[in-house]
């Protein structure tokens, strides 16, 4: 992926078109939760202020479907990055037309401008021709330094690139390395780490794991479609039928390969996710009617932490257990703990699996975590991404 980046692009007095993701978590009273989206952004941003760009930040928040609503509006994203940066940041009140065309004309070097939400015209996801080239107009060069965003072809990721000279933020550059790394250069053993709920949704990246990894660890809710597909009984857990038939295509396709697939042998379970009133642990594999596994029980905690301290790179996409929960949260914690005392070269996909990593104050033990859940799976799965795609190469 030899994409341009942004030191390969001169930027004095330019228009720098950013893209971010800014699509941060706000609480009720839109005050924003966690600012972890912003400081990443803050690396590119700063460099481009220091080598005297003007600063154009573009970014999405929510799902407002094409719709002006104030409960979407990134002023509050705004008044945390001018803290952030130590300088004002003014938001606009749209992001194209006359008003802001004007806006951007006065700007000076090392000036910041956010515009206001991209998803206020339904022309952004639908990646509309006029729309990116109203875009584009706005600046000189763009940046796209938004990698949660990259596996979606939107106006602000694929269509500005047909019309400015286009390169990767920093960000995005990091997360280019580190995928590229695992997928072309993983040294072995190489273990990837399967949790969250649904099997459906990770077919496909299991499937091109089974050309990578050695060992794949199953936990989370969809170890117990995996179980079930072998005999076990698995009480009340979460089942996916439908998933049941590829599942044993997965098993016959990882014993031709040569990739072992390690399953729970032992679980927290409970008779009530909400009350949490009655839990315990099984003594093997099996979970009896009317219970449902919520977590890995300590065998299982200690098999797979013993397989991490052996290997070299180590992939982890979901929890492996409901870790929201403190109940039902050791299992996850344990593995985080394993890898942040490995020294394997370890990479933690976004979403959920970054927010249970975060919650255990572990993250900066970690050799990268991804800031695009989807985008981290797609990519995993072998994807090309179009909004790393539509980049100029070097």
């Amino acid at each position: 992926m030899n994409k341009k980046s942004v030191k390969d692009i001169d930027l004095k007095a330019k228009r720098v078109l950013v893209r971010v993701d800014f699509n941060v978590p706000l609480n009720k009273e839109l005050q924003i939760a966690d600012d972890n989206r912003i400081k990443a952004s803050l690396p590119t941003i700063k460099y481009i202020i220091e080598r005297g760009g003007k600063v154009i930040l573009m970014s999405h928040l929510g799902r407002p479907k094409g719709e002006v609503k104030s409960e979407f509006s990134l002023k509050p994203v705004a008044g945390r990055l001018s803290e952030l940066l130590g300088q004002p940041v003014d938001i606009l009140d749209d992001c194209i037309g006359e008003k802001v065309k004007d806006k951007i004309s006065k700007m000076s070097e090392g000036e910041v401008i956010l515009l206001e939400n991209l998803r206020f015209y339904k022309e952004e996801t639908a990646n509309d021709k006029d729309f990116s080239k109203d875009m584009a107009s706005l600046g000189d060069v763009f940046v796209n330094d938004a990698f949660g965003t990259c596996h979606r072809a939107h106006a602000s990721t694929e269509g500005v690139t047909h019309y400015l000279e286009s390169a990767a933020g920093f960000l995005v550059q990091k997360e280019i390395e580190y995928f590229q790394k695992i997928l072309t250069q993983a040294q072995s053993p190489f273990i990837f780490i399967l949790g969250g709920a649904k099997v459906a949704d990770k077919i496909p990246v299991i499937k091109n794991m089974l050309d990578k990894a050695d060992i794949i660890l199953i936990g989370g809710a969809m170890a117990y479609t995996f179980m079930k597909s072998k005999g076990i009984n698995i009480g009340s857990s979460r089942l996916e039928e439908n998933s049941l038939g590829i599942v044993e295509e997965i098993f016959a396709d990882a014993k031709e390969k040569g990739v072992e697939i390690v399953l729970p042998i032992d679980h927290v379970i409970t008779d009530n996710i909400d009350t949490a009133a009655n839990v315990k642990i099984t003594e093997g594999e099996s979970i009896d009617i009317g219970w449902m596994g919520v977590d890995i029980g300590p065998k299982t905690v200690e098999l797979f932490c013993g397989r991490i301290k052996e290997s070299k790179t180590i992939v982890w996409n979901g929890p492996v257990g409901i870790f929201e929960k403190d109940k039902f949260a050791l299992g996850s914690k344990s593995l985080a703990l394993a890898i942040a005392d490995s020294d394997a070269v370890s990479v933690v996909g976004g979403g959920d699996t970054a927010a249970a990593v975060a919650k255990f104050l572990l993250s900066d033990k970690m050799s990268h975590i991804s800031t695009g859940g989807g985008a981290s799976l797609e990519y995993l799965e072998g994807k090309v991404l179009p909004g790393i795609a539509a980049l100029n190469d070097k």
